[in-house]
């Protein structure tokens, strides 16, 4: 059994945890609070103005429950208004939105307030994940990376979403609904079909938003442009939110409800 390591209150390094509004970092963090306590601990949150209320909710009462601020920085922009600037849809596959509003926020932050010689940054990926670190590590450097929950005790998010009930920190309703992380209000564009098929069952104004949102940046860049992709009948093409929402009411034999996908933000090379 892991002894546990003791709190060092006089502890020389800042420890700054990429906080996601998710269960997996609120987990990093008690890890990182457990070991080297409250006072050098910093819980970075970068806001996409997209996010569902109830992250809000979940971060005011877990930052209470460890007895550490949450540090917000925003780019400013939503995801919808980089993808504009940048004249590129974000799908499945590339997604600029997690750089411009994440990852480039938080290295901003960090330089502005940390050294990189006396500063650890951690990064709630688990060790289903593992293989990630390598490109995370080289990414946030020159600032040293450690992902505690890639190292056992090995626990899934279940496993993390029922120890923080049992201790009195309900889990985001995003969990409780279905989705397998709390980013962007559900609506992440790496997601893929299962996911937008769920946010237009139970949030369908949101999901009237994002389509309206790709149709227009399909009129804006004249391309046939698409978040997701149809893989149906061995041929791949792009495939709308509009003709995914048709598919559901028409042919719902037709989706591809293994297509989850997920986002992973601050899991992606930093800028």
């Amino acid at each position: 059994m892991t002894q546990p390591v003791p709190i060092r209150r006089d502890d020389p390094v800042r420890h700054v945890v990429m906080w996601s509004g998710g269960i997996t970092s609120w987990a990093t963090a008690r890890h990182v609070i457990a070991r080297h306590g409250t006072a050098s601990t910093t819980l970075l949150f970068a806001d996409t103005l997209v996010e569902d209320e109830d992250l809000y909710v979940f971060n005011a009462a877990a930052s209470a429950q460890l007895g550490v601020p949450i540090t917000r920085v925003a780019d400013g922009r939503t995801p919808w208004q980089v993808f504009e600037d940048a004249r590129w849809l974000g799908n499945t596959r590339v997604a600029q939105c997690s750089q411009e509003l994440k990852q480039k926020p938080c290295r901003a932050w960090l330089k502005a307030n940390t050294d990189p010689a006396a500063t650890t940054v951690y990064v709630g990926i688990d060790w289903t994940e593992t293989h990630r670190l390598p490109a995370i590590v080289t990414g946030w450097a020159p600032w040293t990376v450690e992902a505690p929950l890639t190292q056992p005790p090995y626990q899934d998010k279940q496993r993390l979403i029922a120890k923080a009930r049992m201790l009195g920190l309900p889990a985001p309703r995003l969990y409780r609904l279905g989705w397998s992380h709390n980013n962007c209000g559900g609506g992440c564009v790496k997601g893929g079909q299962a996911q937008w098929a769920r946010l237009l069952k139970v949030f369908p104004e949101r999901y009237a938003r994002a389509e309206a949102a790709e149709q227009k940046m399909r009129r804006f860049l004249g391309k046939d442009v698409a978040i997701l992709r149809d893989r149906t009948g061995g041929q791949t093409r792009p495939l709308t939110l509009a003709a995914l929402r048709e598919r559901i009411a028409q042919r719902p034999d037709q989706l591809d409800l293994f297509d989850e996908g997920g986002c992973g933000c601050f899991t992606q090379e930093a800028a």
